[in-house]
């Protein structure tokens, strides 16, 4: 139970600041320009709950399994964002009108790559903090 708790936490410390970094300062303008308008303020307790239930989704799905290796959660880690992001773009871009699909591409790519990362070095950092036995 204390790996799976130093798992998670380690996961959120490293999915958090990396996307907010993307969505806050990389990517704000592209999002901007092609959604514009549909954009609004940040609504906190939304986002916290995301990140709370996503990173539970990783370690469910991705790293918190017996023996898992940082290859296995690289790959499944970047399925489990493709599959997660995918879901979330593709059902906005048939019910929103001014979804695109640059916003799609891009959005799923990011998914992808953030969540590999997170996951892999969220699995790496609980390996050398409280290694499995």
């Amino acid at each position: 139970m204390k790996r799976n708790a130093v798992l998670y936490l380690a996961t959120l410390l490293v999915i958090v600041p990396i996307d907010f970094v993307f969505l806050g300062l990389v990517a704000k303008g592209f999002f901007t320009s092609q959604v514009g308008d549909m954009l609004g303020t940040i609504r906190l307790a939304p986002a916290i709950l995301f990140y709370l239930l996503y990173v539970a989704g990783i370690l469910i799905f991705v790293s918190a399994g017996p023996g898992v290796s940082w290859k296995f959660t690289l790959l499944y880690g970047a399925l489990f964002g493709f599959f997660c992001y995918a879901t979330f773009e593709l059902t906005s871009l048939a019910l929103l009108k001014h979804w695109t699909w640059p916003v799609v591409v891009v959005d799923v790519a990011w998914g992808t790559l953030v969540t590999a990362i997170s996951s892999t070095v969220g699995l790496l950092i609980a390996n050398w903090l409280s290694p499995q036995v």
